[in-house]
């Protein structure tokens, strides 16, 4: 049964401010509630390991699919209280690692090197690379053997910088998605703000927003299967 590494922020604040983000708990959490229906098996990691915070804008977002998974012990556990630091992970043992959302995710996701060494050997034993919304900013760094980023040349998706002015942090964020994809040379495929859009090319599979969680899950499931 495929096995895939779930990736989650521990930041609770935009960078420099006292104002909270996190986990954008559906990120997880619909892509959990698809993965356990394909009968796969997942585990969760963060940059720092343990507690994950959540960003307090996702909970208005959750709707009774997103709160079963929320009220089960194993997923808070799992996802929110003890995630596994990337010392305690064997890239070996997953076909898929999938990064989550939230804008915390673009302070600690991009430039953790166990992370991305992680990520390479995934990549590099064939398996799939994923994101939703900001996880993208997970991919960016992640290069082949060659040295070349993984995303150059290649179809991608992420939150957009429409969708980042809508949200209001256009001014707050480190670096916006569709200028960072563009310098890595990928191609950044965008819809209409907060469509849900899922991008395949390859073995990396990538999602534009919130909406598209499940259609990233079972694009990856398919995929595998």
């Amino acid at each position: 049964m495929p096995k895939v590494l779930i990736v989650e922020t521990n930041v609770q604040k935009y960078g420099d401010t006292n104002d909270p983000t996190g986990l954008w708990l559906g990120e997880s959490a619909e892509f959990v509630d698809e993965l356990a229906k394909a009968g796969w098996h997942y585990d969760f990691v963060s940059p720092k390991g343990g507690y994950v915070p959540l960003d307090p804008r996702s909970m208005k977002y959750v709707d009774d699919a997103i709160m079963r998974v929320y009220e089960d012990p194993q997923f808070v556990e799992a996802a929110l209280r003890n995630t596994r630091q990337p010392s305690e992970v064997d890239p070996a043992d997953y076909d898929a690692i999938y990064y989550t959302g939230g804008h915390g995710v673009m302070w600690d996701f991009p430039n953790n090197p166990a992370l991305i060494a992680i990520a390479s050997q995934i990549d590099a034993n064939g398996g799939y690379l994923t994101s939703v919304c900001h996880g993208i900013a997970g991919l960016f760094n992640i290069k082949a053997a060659d040295g070349t980023y993984v995303i150059t040349g290649k179809q991608i998706t992420g939150f957009t910088t429409s969708e980042e002015v809508v949200a209001g942090k256009k001014k707050v964020v480190p670096f916006l998605n569709q200028e960072m994809a563009a310098a890595r040379g990928a191609n950044f495929v965008k819809k209409h703000a907060y469509q849900d859009n899922v991008v395949q090319d390859g073995h990396l599979i990538t999602g534009q927003n919130p909406f598209s969680v499940r259609s990233v899950a079972q694009a990856l499931i398919q995929a595998l299967n």
